[in-house]
């Protein structure tokens, strides 16, 4: 039998609860750019694929698949990405927090000797130091997409940890909130388990075919191997 020896998270929606801030950068975008904005609400659906999908998705007010007569045009989107991202780099930590119970767990797992990373849709840049600025000491890796690492649902950004790990995909695990996550997991061969307090919810991730969903943080417990512990 195979034993869990790393967990692997989702940043946005998982570990962060990032959305508002999000929101708020491609509202400025969208607001610099004379086009209507979206409620956060709409921008819970919108989020998950990268930033130049989400502008995508902002600028048409569509989810994909958008029909060719409603796709914006590159060098519109291009505009809306370059603005999204000027914003976003000074004001990505104004709304932003970790989950409850988010940093308790990961401090948990650093103690029981599990390897952890995040692996993200958004820029590597923003993805490095959020990780760090967030937690700082308990995180292995933190990856997000680059020209070397392709967006998820792609295996790339896990594959590369693991193999930085030293560890065999039967001995790790993916948490995520969301369809893309779910996806990924099953495209890397992995255990998925979906993080229900995340941006999309329960209903999404049994959809999407995670192999456990779980509404709190301190419950990946049941899906790992530990030495009990008051608390948990």
């Amino acid at each position: 039998m195979n034993q869990t020896t790393a967990v692997l998270f989702d940043l946005d929606g998982t570990l962060l609860n990032s959305l508002e801030d999000l929101a708020d950068s491609a509202n400025f975008a969208l607001r610099a750019m004379d086009r209507p904005q979206h409620s956060l609400e709409e921008y819970r659906y919108y989020v998950g694929n990268g930033v130049r999908n989400l502008m995508r998705r902002a600028l048409s007010g569509r989810l994909d698949p958008i029909p060719q007569s409603d796709e914006p045009a590159a060098p519109l989107v291009e505009e809306a990405l370059q603005r999204f991202k000027a914003h976003y780099e000074i004001n990505k930590t104004n709304k932003t927090k970790p989950y409850d119970g988010v940093f308790e767990l990961l401090s948990q797992l650093k103690e029981r000797g599990f390897r952890t990373a995040v692996i993200s849709n958004k820029y590597d840049g923003a993805v490095r130091e959020l990780a760090d600025l967030y937690f700082s000491g308990l995180l292995d890796e933190a990856i997000g997409e680059s020209q070397k690492v392709r967006k998820k649902p792609a295996p790339d950004g896990i594959n590369e940890v693991l193999a930085r790990f030293g560890c065999q995909k039967e001995d790790a695990i993916y948490v995520g909130d969301s369809d893309v996550d779910v996806q990924t997991a099953k495209n890397a061969g992995m255990f998925c388990v979906g993080a229900a307090w995340g941006f999309r919810g329960r209903q999404e991730l049994l959809q999407a075919g995670a192999d456990a969903v779980i509404e709190r943080p301190e419950q990946l417990w049941q899906h790992l191997p530990r030495i009990p512990k008051e608390g948990v």
